[in-house]
């Protein structure tokens, strides 16, 4: 009996992770598409597209799941509805302010549940410009400093590269570009033999807040149940 059960628990772990591992692929998917359809199928020539793809590729996901993503995008492959970006704005517990970026292919049904998480978790789905005020989009490239590895130096090269600010953060330097230079300065830094761990446009908060301990539990709490919500891409906080 002890086999069985110990089968048992394997099986169901593996489901679990199994599981979660479909809908991370499925986000990358969701994003593949839209920047397809948006800029075209080549990431070559789309910057934004290869920047989704490095996502993915961080993830493990196989090269036909991208392919096919990339099709739908391109409208060679007809497959469901049409997907959509949207970011909705929300005040999360102690009055984070957060926006949600989501891609769908069913807005009734996004915002219905999203506006239910945060409901249930002691927030509420702002309206348009209730948070967004308070953030400005910047490219974002985080670049790894290994142990014994001066953070200064790396700093200095970002800066060479047209980095407008920086920030050195759990063994990671953080580069923030204006959007329209991200391309460029990811480009430098890859020319100078850095290696870069990410790289996306971001929404950086110009006031931040802190929290409670009480306040920090509850939002952990929304943060884990938004992420496990199928059309959730990202979440930005002023934290």
């Amino acid at each position: 009996m002890s086999g069985h059960s110990h089968w048992a628990g394997i099986k169901h772990k593996k489901g679990l992770n199994d599981a979660k591992r479909g809908k991370v692929f499925t986000k990358h998917a969701k994003m593949i598409t839209i920047m397809s359809r948006d800029g075209g199928g080549k990431p070559e020539m789309n910057f934004q597209l290869r920047l989704a793809i490095d996502r993915a590729r961080l993830d493990n996901m196989p090269r036909e799941n991208i392919e096919r993503a990339i099709k739908k995008g391109t409208g060679e492959l007809k497959d469901g509805a049409e997907i959509t970006e949207i970011i909705y704005e929300g005040i999360g517990p102690g009055n984070v302010m957060m926006l949600v970026k989501t891609a769908t292919d069913n807005r009734n049904r996004t915002v219905s549940e999203i506006k239910s998480i945060f409901t249930k978790a002691g927030g509420k789905l702002g309206e348009m410009g209730s948070s967004m005020w308070n953030f400005k989009k910047v490219g974002n490239i985080v670049i790894p400093v290994s142990e014994g590895e001066d953070p200064y130096a790396v700093e200095e090269k970002a800066i060479d590269a047209g980095a407008e600010d920086t920030l050195y953060e759990d063994s990671s330097l953080i580069v923030y570009t204006l959007p329209e230079n991200l391309k460029s300065v990811q480009e430098n830094l890859e020319k100078m033999g850095m290696k870069i761990e990410d790289a996306g446009l971001v929404y950086a908060p110009l006031q931040k807040t802190t929290l409670s301990t009480e306040a920090q539990i509850d939002y952990e709490k929304l943060l884990e149940t938004l992420d496990e919500q199928d059309d959730v891409q990202e979440i930005f906080d002023n934290l």
